[in-house]
């Protein structure tokens, strides 16, 4: 027997009566009698008590007979089964694992902390009980060793100025990797017959030696964009003001007036303070 086998006991109810029948019998006649040959069926009876079994919703009981797989009994309810059976209780339920915070390196060697949270649960009894050693610490280091691979697949985030552009990071690309991270711990989970629900990303944070430094990175990126951003449309401003201007004639500028009226709008428009107005109250040669 090598694959999961699911059995339904006997009726645990007529096996009670059974029971109360035989181990109340005995006694009474027992004691109406005055005869010790009611002992055996006293012994019998408290034997029989071993075999009485209760398998609540989601709960399993895998059944053994000394070393030998019986079955597994899924059906919630009261049963009775041979009580020299061993019975070992699996949990079919939903458990979630939130894994530790781990410091492991991307794919452009940078340390990152990253941690994940794993929903999983039971999905075939015989291999979780007789194919690994303890199913619950197996996840828990398979777990780790996911998202260690999965951390160095990819990077934390783009790179597209040093010509790092990947179209999957972890930062940005949550469902991507969230879907890579789940067929990796289906894969690993499969030989402890564990189906995985679920699996997400957690934490996940440069290393603190180079947080700091990946943070003014980020900021330097984020105000050269900004920059870029104003200069073309400052550009686009002094352009249509230079068009406005010569469209309805208002003034007549010479190319040193012109280079003179583009520098001062970009400094202006381009400038991270409100500039200061200067009123000319002579004309426009002095």
């Amino acid at each position: 027997m090598k694959e999961e086998k699911i059995i339904v006991p006997a009726n645990g109810y007529l096996m009670l009566f059974i029971f109360l029948l035989l181990f109340a019998g005995s006694i009474v006649s027992m004691i109406l009698l005055e005869t010790p040959a009611f002992i055996p069926g006293i012994v019998i009876a408290l034997i029989l008590a071993f075999g009485f079994l209760m398998v609540n919703p989601n709960n399993s009981r895998v059944l053994l007979l000394f070393g030998k797989y019986v079955g597994t009994v899924k059906q919630n309810g009261f049963y009775w089964v041979n009580p020299f059976y061993t019975k070992k209780k699996i949990s079919l339920r939903a458990s979630n694992f939130d894994s530790e915070r781990l410091k492991v390196n991307d794919k452009l060697g940078n340390p990152i902390m990253i941690s994940t949270i794993l929903v999983w649960k039971v999905n075939n009894t015989y291999k979780a009980a007789f194919d690994v050693d303890n199913y619950e610490h197996f996840v828990r280091v398979q777990t780790d060793a996911a998202v260690r691979k999965l951390a160095s697949m990819y990077p934390y985030d783009n790179f597209a100025d040093e010509g790092h552009d990947e179209d999957i990071t972890l930062r940005s690309s949550v469902n991507e990797v969230s879907e890579a991270l789940e067929q990796e711990l289906e894969e690993r989970l499969a030989i402890a017959g564990i189906h995985v629900l679920e699996a997400r990303i957690g934490y996940l944070a440069y290393a603190q030696e180079i947080a700091s430094a990946m943070l003014k990175r980020q900021q330097a990126t984020a105000i050269v964009a900004a920059r870029h951003k104003i200069v073309e449309g400052a550009v686009s401003m002094v352009e249509m003001a230079i068009d406005e201007l010569n469209k309805k004639e208002l003034l007549i500028l010479d190319e040193d007036k012109k280079a003179a009226m583009v520098s001062n709008l970009l400094v202006i428009l381009c400038g991270d303070k409100e500039a200061s107005p200067v009123v000319n109250t002579g004309t426009l040669h002095q």
